[in-house]
């Protein structure tokens, strides 16, 4: 990873301490790893808050290559679910991303099926990602993307050995369907 790791932390309608909360409980785990960490705060109050009170985490971190993998988590809206500590929830995100890290890929697991509908919709040609472990929504969209465009992917694992960092990859081909946008006005 590269020495830079981006955060921002947002909360509207409660006090802006809740944000500083959240920051030094994700600070206390990733400094243990890189210490220089950037913080980008945006505290939102009075008619441009919106109307339901919280506060959430964001945390972006940039690979030597310039892969970008996230990670986010926001507390539970007011009268549903049990109340999260900011404290707690700063820590969950920080081993979340650190779990992204882990993991690996050009892709983040969040955004592992839009690569794949990318790939499907692209040209009628060979195109590859390499994945981190896929996640149980990814497995799902590839079922439906098999019933809805008939589209098979090639599945290739690739051990920690043979990419020497984090956990086991997958190397996902396919060929796309070569959809064009019929609606597009030629020039």
């Amino acid at each position: 990873m590269n020495s830079l790791a981006q955060k921002c932390r947002y909360s509207v309608r409660v006090s802006p301490q809740m944000a500083n909360r959240m920051v030094e409980s994700a600070r206390s785990i990733l400094n243990k790893f890189l210490p220089d960490i950037y913080i980008y705060t945006d505290h939102m109050k009075g008619v441009s808050s919106g109307k339901s009170p919280g506060f959430g985490l964001c945390l972006t971190a940039e690979t030597i290559n310039g892969t970008i993998l996230s990670a986010e988590l926001a507390s539970n809206p007011q009268g549903q679910g049990e109340a999260v500590f900011p404290e707690e929830l700063g820590q969950n995100c920080a081993k979340l991303l650190l779990e992204e890290i882990y993991r690996g890929g050009c892709v983040d697991s969040t955004n592992q099926s839009l690569a794949l509908l990318l790939m499907t919709l692209g040209q009628r040609d060979v195109s590859k990602v390499l994945l981190g472990p896929l996640s149980p929504y990814t497995i799902e969209f590839l079922r439906h993307l098999r019933s809805f465009f008939q589209i098979m992917f090639k599945i290739e694992t690739k051990t920690p050995e043979e990419e020497h960092t984090g956990g086991e990859k997958v190397l996902m081909t396919c060929v796309g369907i070569g959809f064009s946008n019929l609606s597009k006005t030629i020039r």
